[in-house]
């Protein structure tokens, strides 16, 4: 365990002096993410600077490597990141004929389209063919936004907690036996789900990385969009419309676009 830092007077507040050439990192995380590092803290008998300093420290050994912790950085960015809207929105928040920049590769004809399903956004953590942990997406507030915390998070579901009944019985009921082991984001979808637009008999979850429809000639440009997505058929639930599409990256970036994003004709 580190020992406490010695003080120059029992009654003062403790100094410290870092060693000569060391820097000091400052980062914003939100309280379930500083709660999550305290945690794997206390299981390592460490406070939390020396938690990071251990994974700093273990990069510059080589005990890490770049490539395992790139893996893992890409997927968190992946789960916690919103999904950027292909077009910029004007003042009625529709979307207009700008391409966001950060979506030129849908329009440059990379990635494959996928069915965007109507429900609710969690996430599922497998282990062995088993269902160990289910957590639910929580936006930003106003609050929030106003501290400069823009993008989404996982928060854990509760089984007694009215809110989450559903998301619950989604989970429940869907076989993740032959997924790998990791957390998978899903859309969690039934009759009390989201008004349920796709007329579902009952709850269940479909992870984004293995069971979404796909749509391979989807149209790259604002009319096309507009016109293909005002009469879109759902793959997933035939006979209703679907809500839109996902397009998905090679390397992990994904872009989106629904039908009601655009302005009635």
């Amino acid at each position: 365990m580190t020992q406490p830092r010695p003080r120059t007077s029992p009654q003062g507040v403790p100094q410290w002096t870092p060693p000569e050439g060391w820097s000091r990192l400052v980062a914003w995380i939100s309280p379930e993410e500083k709660r999550a590092l305290k945690h794997v803290a206390v299981d390592a008998d460490v406070p939390v600077a020396d938690l990071i300093r251990a994974l700093a420290g273990g990069l510059a050994a080589g005990v890490i490597t770049h490539e395992e912790l790139l893996g893992q950085v890409a997927k968190g960015k992946l789960i916690m990141e919103k999904i950027p809207t292909l077009f910029e929105r004007d003042e009625r928040f529709k979307v207009v004929s700008r391409p966001r920049p950060e979506c030129a590769w849908v329009f440059d004809g990379a990635g494959t389209g996928t069915e965007k399903l109507d429900g609710t956004n969690i996430r599922l953590t497998v282990r062995g063919g088993r269902l160990v942990r289910v957590e639910k997406r929580r936006n930003p507030s106003k609050l929030d936004k106003a501290k400069g915390i823009v993008d989404g998070w996982y928060v854990d579901a509760s089984e007694g907690s009215p809110d989450d009944k559903w998301i619950l019985a989604a989970a429940g009921n869907t076989d993740v036996s032959q997924w790998p082991d990791g957390e998978h984001p899903c859309e969690a979808l039934g009759p009390r789900i989201q008004g349920n637009p796709l007329a579902l008999e009952e709850h269940r979850c479909i992870a984004f990385n293995r069971e979404a429809p796909t749509y391979p000639d989807v149209p790259r440009d604002y009319a096309g969009l507009q016109d293909y997505l005002s009469t879109l058929e759902s793959r997933f639930a035939p006979g209703h419309l679907a809500e839109g599409i996902v397009f998905h990256h090679p390397d992990g970036r994904r872009a989106k676009i629904k039908r009601k994003d655009f302005a009635k004709a």
